[in-house]
């Protein structure tokens, strides 16, 4: 098992299957992981606690993970450039460009444990 030294994720996530394999997978890497139900509940907990890492998802309902990031831009310019997206829509128009303007990384849906783990991993400079 690689060794996460307590690092904190902020998983944003509205379908709970998913949420849950993401905090499963995760916790049991040693990381710290908070589930928020979209958007707005990220922020609000991101305004409370600063984490190592955020992985969104880009539909979520009340905020989606495009509008967090553009939030987080203007109040938390640090997590943003931390952020790693899923989605189950890669090929449409606007997620698409929304992926190749910000630059970060993205978790194609559905994922696997494994790709979770060396996404993160890869992101937070840990090597597997």
């Amino acid at each position: 098992m690689v060794q996460a030294n307590g690092k904190s994720i902020l998983v944003v996530e509205d379908e709970p299957v998913i949420a849950q394999v993401c905090s499963r997978t995760l916790s049991a890497e040693g990381f710290q992981v908070e589930i928020a139900v979209n958007g707005q509940v990220a922020l609000d907990i991101l305004d409370k606690k600063e984490y190592d890492l955020c992985l969104a998802d880009i539909r979520t309902p009340s905020m989606n993970g495009m509008e967090l990031y553009e939030h987080l831009e203007k109040e938390h310019p640090a997590m943003a450039k931390r952020i790693i997206f899923s989605t189950g829509d890669v090929l449409s128009g606007n997620t698409k460009a929304f992926l190749e303007k910000t630059n970060r990384p993205y978790l194609p849906k559905p994922f696997t444990p494994d790709e979770l783990r060396t996404i993160v991993n890869t992101a937070l400079g840990i090597k597997v």
